[in-house]
């Protein structure tokens, strides 16, 4: 493709994007009542008190989705790959299984697990950390088999283990620093999922981010959209560093080859 037809692909790509964005930014600071601009709305985010519990409690559910997502998956995948490869279209079938399951089934069919979830941890809205974990399954289950379908596993297994390196260190030294990448990508698509998940929480009765932009949205319109525009933007620069991040571990890989 020529240059200039590239340019002008890229330019309209922008505006399609950005156009929104700049009407999110422009609408969130405008003075409603009369002419002039006002940050009202932005600074709403950290000095109202219901907001900012909001933002805190989805951001502590954003990292303890990604960790316990991580925890789980990332050993298990390996596992299945080195030791049971016959289990693998199973565990395929049930990480990919909740995108065919709505939400409102799973929290329907949760309902009763959570009542001894209440039981242990309390009614805490990081409980909802265990719905996430299943929401967010196909999309870092797919990440990572992409990153795990790219390297030789059992080679570099095999030669860690022929050197004295115990499963741990093998794991932690050898295996995860060259799917990387993939953890990465299954990180930030699970902190995107989580950030801009809004049918559970509110079913649920918890006061998460995404239902709280909902609720102030019916009294105070600025601050819903600065809000909703800090989540898009967030979610933009995740993506941001994480092509940046993989497009910096292809050219150490490609140098080294």
């Amino acid at each position: 493709m020529k240059r200039p037809a590239r340019a002008g692909l890229w330019v309209l790509f922008g505006l399609f994007f950005l156009f929104p964005l700049y009407a999110m930014a422009d609408f969130s600071t405008r003075r409603l009542v009369d002419d002039g601009r006002t940050w009202q709305a932005w600074t709403s985010l950290v000095t109202d008190d219901a907001l900012y519990q909001a933002i805190v409690v989805s951001l502590l559910l954003a990292v303890f989705t990604v960790v316990a997502t991580l925890v789980v998956l990332v050993p298990t995948m390996i596992w299945v790959r080195l030791r049971s490869p016959w289990a693998r279209g199973a565990v395929e079938f049930l990480c990919l299984l909740p995108l065919t399951i709505p939400a409102l089934v799973i929290v329907v069919g949760l309902r009763n697990v959570y009542l001894w979830v209440a039981y242990f941890f309390g009614e805490s809205p990081l409980t909802l950390t265990f719905v996430y974990v299943v929401l967010v399954l196909p999309f870092a289950y797919r990440a990572l088999d992409a990153a795990l379908s790219s390297i030789d596993l059992q080679t570099l297994t095999e030669a860690a283990r022929s050197l004295g390196a115990g499963w741990g260190t093998t794991m932690l030294r050898i295996v995860v620093p060259n799917i990387w990448s993939g953890i990465l990508s299954a990180a930030f698509i699970s902190i995107a999922v989580v950030l801009g998940e809004y049918t559970i929480a509110s079913l649920s009765g918890f006061e998460t981010l995404q239902v709280q932009i909902v609720g102030i949205g019916k009294t105070d319109g600025p601050t819903s959209v600065a809000a909703s525009l800090a989540v898009l933007v967030f979610g933009f620069v995740l993506l941001l560093v994480l092509s940046l991040v993989t497009r910096g571990r292809r050219r150490v890989q490609g140098v080294t080859a």
